[in-house]
């Protein structure tokens, strides 16, 4: 079992497995038949503050990462992301985000926690 991080807009692959949004709002101009997208916890993304301030100027991807953390320890984000641990532990699962820097976003950070 592998977990994958993919631009939502990049073209199904048959190895994607469960295919999970991460980003609170739906990817622009993306239809969702063409995203093909089988779960979407909205609740697991970072709230609108932490974003905002991420993209505000000069912060690091460390600091981001670990509020983003601290926010996942909350009740609702936790149990979403148990939920999305169990994908994991059936299969293959891609965690899709319309960040032009998956690598440094909270795809990323998701991902490193679902592997651990």
């Amino acid at each position: 079992m592998s977990v994958r991080i993919r631009r939502v807009y990049e073209a199904p692959e048959p190895e994607d497995g469960v295919r999970v949004l991460v980003d609170r709002l739906w990817p622009r101009g993306l239809s969702k038949d063409a995203a093909h997208v089988d779960e979407w916890p909205k609740g697991l993304t970072p709230s609108t503050e932490l974003r905002r301030w991420y993209h505000a100027g000069e912060r690091s991807y460390e600091d981001f990462a670990r509020r983003y953390e601290a926010e996942l320890a909350a009740p609702e984000a936790a149990e979403l992301l148990d939920q999305v641990r169990e994908l994991t532990r059936k299969g293959d699962v891609t965690l899709l985000t319309a960040s032009k820097s998956p690598e440094q976003s909270h795809a990323a950070v998701l991902a490193r926690l679902l592997e651990a």
